[in-house]
């Protein structure tokens, strides 16, 4: 497995981790890696599939321009896109990287190809740069989900091994089958395994610095998206609901029984709701399944009362990354490519196999927790209307942090048998998303999107 625990788990912007974070990255790179960029008088990017079909909705025109300013992910602050997209409005004039200045204009600077898929993944972009000699560089990236991108040459060469340089892990892993394997040989949780594995890159301390950062950031969003009112950008006037739903819940003096799961959700809305508005959040495994593992760790550091709070989310979340791994290398966690079952479903699967895990479950019992998470969103489909991250996401994250939940108490009440395997829910995942019609896969051409009136984006 050449992927880490930071490769799943990113901190960025919304509203999506393959439609905003993966093309500003892909922007960023381009530049980086063009020659005598000093000499450009021109660049152009080209957007294809999904991107081009849902890229307002997902602002992947304000990303790609914003990576082409040097801006990153992690480091953009985004109170300043508003005011940085006004002054380039205003000038005509971008500055590569915050130094090189050409003019670009965004009505023909950006070229949107709604009927045209590039061969490696429905979401492809292709960046052209023309220089004062009238030479030209041209690159092709695809963003396949949680904010990785390849060059076209890296995605066909993916299947690929390491190099025989590359440091050894002590657990290597491409199935679940394999991973529990090790544990029955050593004896080990799984926590500890991903553990050793994260171990050859780093130290326990640099470790658990970034894991907690990683947890901080979470909780700093939820918190945010329970304060926050008002109405969400992109013209269907969905207005955010978690904070007066959290109001009420604390004032309400008669407490049903199912009140602590109504709370895990509205977390998880919290964090989708600040995703939408283009705010801060950790892709776990994406943008648009963000609120999910959040929800579940606040319901676990505050409703479960571990003993040891901070080495059971630091468990959590290294298991967790262990089923992400598994679906991105042997699946997918782009709804472009199989439709929302690989991002809420994943999610879902995630924070199943990860409270478990916090829970003192055994390596089995996390499988099944897992494989529970995923079985039971096999076949949901990606049609945000509008081409926005907004509805039906932000509930489905609510629904998906419950369903985590279920999951990992049907598993700890369990001896870890079952019948269906974790690496068998996942390739039939990646079997329904390739049966999976293109209309249903973040396209807004099927589904909710098409049965729904919204705001007319023909102008794109």
């Amino acid at each position: 497995m050449d992927m880490r625990v930071f490769d799943l788990f990113k901190i960025g912007v919304g509203p999506s981790s393959s439609h905003t974070v993966g093309p500003m990255l892909a922007a960023r790179r381009f530049l980086l890696e063009c020659p005598e960029l000093f000499k450009a008088n021109k660049v152009e990017v080209e957007l294809y599939g999904s991107l081009a079909l849902t890229g307002l909705g997902h602002a992947t025109d304000k990303a790609v321009i914003l990576g082409l300013m040097g801006e990153t992910p992690q480091e953009l602050n985004p109170e300043s896109v508003d005011e940085k997209l006004a002054a380039l409005a205003s000038s005509g004039t971008l500055h590569l990287l915050g130094e090189y200045p050409v003019p670009f204009a965004m009505t023909s600077g950006i070229v949107w190809h709604k009927q045209e898929v590039l061969p490696g993944h429905p979401n492809g972009m292709r960046f052209n740069l023309t220089r004062n000699d009238g030479s030209t560089e041209s690159h092709v990236y695809y963003s396949t989900g949680g904010g990785f991108i390849y060059s076209a040459e890296e995605l066909q060469n993916s299947a690929v091994p390491e190099s025989t340089g590359s440091t050894p892990l002590p657990y290597p892993f491409a199935t679940m089958a394999e991973l529990l394997a090790h544990g029955k040989r050593s004896g080990l949780s799984i926590a500890t395994m991903l553990r050793a594995n994260e171990n050859v890159h780093c130290s326990d301390a640099e470790l658990d610095a970034g894991l907690d950062k990683i947890w901080s950031v979470m909780k700093g969003c939820i918190s945010r998206g329970l304060q926050l009112s008002g109405e969400l950008p992109g013209g269907l006037h969905v207005k955010r609901r978690a904070a007066k739903l959290w109001r009420t819940a604390n004032e309400t003096a008669d407490v049903l029984p199912h009140d602590g799961m109504h709370r895990v959700s509205l977390y998880a809305m919290a964090v989708n709701e600040e995703n939408a508005a283009g705010g801060r959040v950790v892709t776990a495994p994406t943008n648009g399944a963000a609120g999910i593992i959040p929800a579940v760790l606040r319901y676990y550091a505050e409703d479960c009362k571990p003993s040891a709070p901070e080495q059971g989310i630091r468990n959590f979340l290294l298991v967790a990354s262990a089923i992400g791994m598994l679906c991105k290398k042997n699946a997918s966690i782009s709804g472009a490519e199989i439709g929302c079952q690989g991002e809420v479903g994943v999610a879902c699967a995630m924070a199943a196999a990860g409270l478990t895990a916090a829970l003192g479950g055994s390596n089995e019992q996390i499988e099944s927790a897992a494989e529970i998470g995923i079985e039971h969103h096999l076949g949901m489909t990606c049609d945000p209307i509008g081409g926005l991250v907004q509805i039906p996401c932000i509930e489905r994250n609510g629904m998906g942090a419950v369903k985590a939940i279920t999951a990992a108490s049907l598993s700890l009440r369990s001896d870890g048998t079952h019948q269906v395997t974790l690496d068998d829910v996942i390739e039939t995942m990646r079997q329904t998303g390739a049966d999976m019609q293109a209309k249903y896969k973040e396209t807004s051409l099927g589904g909710l999107a098409v049965h729904v009136v919204t705001v007319n984006y023909a102008a794109c």
